[in-house]
């Protein structure tokens, strides 16, 4: 071991060496939150792959897609025939996540879960460091699995380190672990820093009369529609621009205006373009369980 300045130099492990695998319930290509903003900070320092959900489809066997987003990080995505029995479907997965990992030398492994439910597959993985991100509570959300809180006691029990997503979730959490930490979701300061600048209308916005008001983000049960129509029957001369996907949801069932205007997912390079034509943003969430952690 080499000295420096009186003091041993203990050697870094490369990025090739090291590897982090992240167990998500949420795609990576689907809306970009906080996972893809520290995994991508995480991927300078080592190699990530990121374990998403299972899709269930109409094929005969099983199979593995990869994509390499970059030389750092690969988004594994299980494809197992739809009718395909639970049981079934985690032994599928341990064989996957085998295989990708053994596919990769190294010599450290970091296990980092979003989601509890991965434990059903994972929970034999001989990982030098475990972290759990709770970054909401999931069992609060519609359709949210029987096992889940079950899961998530069993993961608190492995974890080395837990990290939560807000406040009330760390109070919430704060006793379950010996070792959790506050840390809060924020801002990509210098993305939406864009939208200080001048810049186009996006197409399907600038015809939208002025003043504005916008959101986005998912749309899902997580919303309180009847606010967000109250809102807009109240004031008619504001337009309510909301951007993002439609989730658990039937979009039959949001509300209808002149001033309401529901123009889907965008990318997250787009967001400062729309964000620079807005008078204000808004977050209209309803109180309930699905929104109490936020």
């Amino acid at each position: 071991m080499k000295m420096a300045a009186g003091r041993p130099k203990v050697p870094k492990a490369t990025v090739q060496s090291s590897i982090l695998i992240c167990f998500s319930h949420l795609r990576w290509n689907f809306v970009y939150q906080r996972p893809q903003q520290i995994l991508t900070l995480a991927s300078k320092q080592q190699q990530l792959i990121y374990f998403e959900e299972p899709i269930f489809d109409d094929r005969r066997h099983p199979s593995m897609r990869v994509n390499h987003i970059s030389s750092t990080i690969r988004i594994v995505t299980p494809l197992i025939p739809v009718g395909t029995s639970a049981a079934r479907a985690d032994a599928i997965q341990r064989r996957f996540v085998d295989q990708i990992i053994a596919s990769a030398p190294h010599d450290r492994l970091t296990a980092w879960y979003y989601t509890p439910m991965a434990l059903r597959f994972s929970d034999h993985l001989a990982c030098d460091v475990c972290v759990y991100d709770c970054m909401d509570e999931l069992s609060a959300f519609k359709d949210a699995p029987a096992e889940l809180t079950q899961l998530e006691k069993a993961l608190l029990q492995r974890a080395d380190i837990v990290f939560t997503g807000g406040q009330s979730l760390y109070e919430a959490k704060r006793s379950l672990h010996r070792s959790i930490f506050l840390f809060p979701s924020s801002i990509d300061i210098a993305h939406f820093h864009q939208a200080r600048a001048p810049g186009e209308d996006p197409l399907d916005q600038a015809d939208i009369p002025h003043p504005r008001v916008g959101y986005f983000g998912v749309i899902d049960e997580r919303l309180d529609l009847e606010l967000i129509a109250q809102a807009a029957a109240a004031m008619p001369e504001v337009n309510f621009v909301m951007l993002g996907p439609v989730v658990k949801i039937d979009p039959a069932s949001l509300p209808a205006a002149g001033n309401l205007h529901w123009l889907g997912g965008k990318s997250y390079a787009d967001l400062p373009s729309y964000l620079r034509h807005w008078s204000a943003g808004w977050m209209p969430f309803a109180l309930n369980e699905a929104t109490r952690y936020i």
